[in-house]
């Protein structure tokens, strides 16, 4: 037998056969437009892969993706020829990428592990997810929150985990939610441990709703309710802040169970009472509105929408059964100020403390007024032009009774 024929055998011998579902080695022969012609090494046959069957990407231009005398490995689709031998063969390589991401996602999914994927587009209901293979996040697994605009999602990484795979239905589900939770109760521990009911802290307004505003405060978001937001009335958290403001925060709730903190804004500022009282001091007399009238008091306007009590016993040194019956609304009245209580946000005034007339020693003790001339004229006038001190008591006493 010559040289060559020896050859010939030798190189029959190293060909491989090729079967529908076989994992090849291809060497790129040319580059058309919208295929790839490839040979299988060792095997003396030939083939082409589509364009939808290398790469994703329906725009893309192979000629820039690959060239003439690359290899690499391919799955075995189908023949392009019939049955007839050797006749060419289709071949895949994104197929043969997904059968081998499945083949991990398959472990990471037993594993419980976390992964990461690119989100390449949205559709309805969701978006789809490049993970080695196109994998399905569902709009509703996407964030603990509802989420309503997808588009800003596409070209983002995300850590996802998978909950439903299927090779052969080439189903696979993932979702972000728990994981969203699992990184915020994580951070929630961080931050809370390290503040206390009460710290003033820096944050940024990151969301506002119609009841009150989300802030950052360090990774993790704390609630100041519309009610906290300022002292003067609200209706809606955006018409006095806006998203990303630098704000100035108290810690006023942290719930451990709940991982959620309250926050104030309005706390962190001098309130309406604090700057009404700024230069008011125990002692003071002014000048007041008579607000309102109630059984124990009349309201006394201090500053504007700021008032203080006068207590029906500071009304007067006569005794005031209502204090309707001596005073009216919208009667202006002297008062003095007998207490400030920053904490309860009070003041007491008092009216009958500016009666010059009635003041005397007795303080604030109900004050008896005694007519003394007619006391003495009535004892003096008696014939031995005097008067038993047990008398004049006595008769006091009498009119006491």
């Amino acid at each position: 037998m010559s040289e060559n024929s020896n050859q010939f055998l030798d190189a029959l011998k190293k060909m491989q056969g090729v079967e529908v579902g076989d994992i090849v080695d291809v060497e790129v022969l040319d580059v058309e437009d919208g295929q790839i012609d490839v040979g299988v090494k060792n095997a003396g046959v030939e083939g082409v892969i589509p364009r939808r069957e290398y790469t994703s990407d329906r725009n893309a231009d192979l000629r820039k993706l690959v060239k003439p005398g690359d290899t690499f490995k391919a799955l075995v689709l189908r023949r392009a020829g019939g049955d007839k031998e050797n006749g060419e063969f289709f071949f895949s390589v994104t197929r043969l990428k997904e059968r081998e991401a499945y083949d991990k996602l398959q472990k990471d999914f037993e594993a419980g592990k976390t992964i990461e994927g690119t989100v390449t587009s949205s559709v309805r209901g969701g978006l789809l997810v490049d993970v080695g293979t196109r994998g399905f996040l569902p709009a509703s697994l996407i964030s603990n929150r509802y989420v309503s605009d997808l588009k800003p999602y596409i070209g983002k990484t995300m850590k996802l985990k998978i909950t439903e795979i299927d090779p052969n239905k080439n189903r696979l589900i993932l979702l972000h939610k728990d994981l969203i939770e699992e990184e915020r109760e994580e951070a929630f521990d961080k931050v809370a441990s390290q503040l206390v009911v009460g710290d003033v802290i820096e944050g940024k307004v990151s969301r506002l709703t119609n009841f009150g505003a989300f802030v950052d405060v360090g990774g993790v978001d704390g609630l100041v309710h519309i009610s906290e937001i300022s002292y003067k009335h609200v209706d809606k958290p955006s018409d006095v802040l806006k998203t990303g403001q630098d704000v100035k925060v108290k810690v006023i709730g942290i719930d451990d169970d709940r991982h959620r903190i309250s926050l104030s804004i309005k706390q962190t500022l001098p309130s309406p009472f604090e700057q009404a009282t700024a230069n008011l001091h125990e002692g003071d007399v002014f000048e007041g509105e008579v607000k309102s009238l109630t059984n124990f008091g009349a309201f006394v306007e201090v500053a504007d929408g700021i008032q203080g009590l006068v207590h029906v016993s500071e009304i007067s040194y006569k005794h005031v059964d209502k204090p309707s019956d001596v005073l009216k609304v919208g009667q202006t009245v002297k008062v003095k100020v007998l207490n400030i209580d920053p904490s309860e946000r009070r003041i007491s005034l008092s009216m009958k403390a500016v009666d010059s007339n009635n003041s005397g020693n007795e303080g604030s003790r109900p004050h008896r007024s005694y007519n003394r001339s007619s006391v003495n004229k009535k004892y003096m006038d008696n014939d031995d032009n005097g008067f038993a001190l047990g008398d004049i008591i006595g008769d006091q006493l009498k009119d006491r009774k």
